[in-house]
């Protein structure tokens, strides 16, 4: 049965996230000892204890959710399980990078670093925000936005399922979008509590030091292809990678087609590695068909395990 391992970005963070990591393996300890070194700050006092507020800011959240799926990553890989094919959303492409061997923790750590801190900086500098549309087609969404957009911006950012979409722009453009969005049916369409206008051109300002940082980084081959968000094929080459990534700060995350492609690959077992399940229920909504497990916790990790050995034995 071929594997696919999926990581998941921003919003699936909680307060709590990889206690129970911590207290139970020394490998968890040993990366957030190293995650503290890398970032400067106590990351798993934020993680475990918050305050929500800092833990929902970007510069805190991108670490806090990459520190956590490796983890968990690791000690799956110690169990002798390791993934065909990865990919991950937005943030958790650099997770999946990780998994793929392209990256070192340590290498990974420090590009998000910056990344979460240029993020955050962009999103001050051109202040926008974000909005969930649910119940309309990418074709009906991707109008919406070139008729709210006459003065400013917004832009189609998540093509998260195949009736969930992301936007993404300047505030006023943006909540015009979600009053036609309204207008023309959607199910839902309500503003995110976000930080900035991720995956749009208001992202421009973050690009030329998140291109200097990945030009100066080590990156090796994969030893598995990852699917990359903005083209949604599969990929081992290390120039790609680099471009992709600088890519996807101001261009749209291309979900649904991405694990559509990974199934055409013969991926039928997938696999969330971090925090949360929203990758899960994504995925259910995008092919029913297919079996996804998320695994976060010493629990999850413990159930997987026995299974493993179910699986060995039969």
């Amino acid at each position: 049965m071929a594997v696919a391992f999926i990581f998941p970005g921003q919003g699936s963070q909680f307060v709590g996230m990889g206690q129970d990591l911590y207290a139970e393996y020394p490998l968890a300890r040993e990366r957030y000892q190293q995650a503290n070194e890398v970032l400067g700050f106590d990351l798993q006092e934020i993680s475990f204890s918050g305050p929500e507020d800092r833990l929902k800011q970007t510069a805190v959240t991108q670490p806090a959710i990459f520190v956590h799926s490796i983890i968990v990553y690791e000690l799956l890989r110690q169990q002798g399980i390791s993934p065909a094919m990865v990919a991950g959303h937005s943030l958790g492409e650099y997770s999946a990078l990780v998994a793929s061997g392209a990256f070192s923790f340590r290498t990974g750590l420090q590009l998000v670093k910056l990344r979460g801190q240029l993020m955050q900086n962009a999103g001050t500098i051109q202040p926008g925000t974000m909005a969930a549309i649910i119940g309309l087609a990418p074709e009906a969404v991707d109008k919406l936005c070139r008729q709210a957009s006459a003065d400013g911006v917004v832009v189609p950012a998540n093509y998260n399922s195949p009736e969930q979409i992301v936007i993404s722009g300047s505030l006023t453009d943006v909540r015009r979008a979600v009053e036609l969005a309204k207008k023309a049916g959607a199910r839902r369409a309500i503003e995110l509590e976000v930080s900035g206008a991720f995956h749009s051109p208001l992202m421009a300002t973050a690009t030329a030091e998140m291109s200097a940082a990945l030009q100066n980084c080590e990156i090796l081959t994969p030893v598995c292809p990852i699917v990359a968000n903005v083209t949604a094929k599969p990929t081992r080459s290390v120039t790609e990678l680099r471009a992709h990534l600088l890519a996807q700060l101001t261009q749209p995350v291309r979900w649904v087609e991405s694990i559509r492609i990974m199934v055409e690959q013969g991926m039928n077992r997938f696999c969330e590695i971090g925090p949360g399940k929203v990758l899960t229920g994504l995925l259910r909504r995008i092919d029913s068909t297919v079996e996804c497990t998320a695994i976060g916790s010493t629990a999850d990790l413990a159930q997987i395990q026995v299974t493993s050995a179910d699986d060995k034995q039969s």
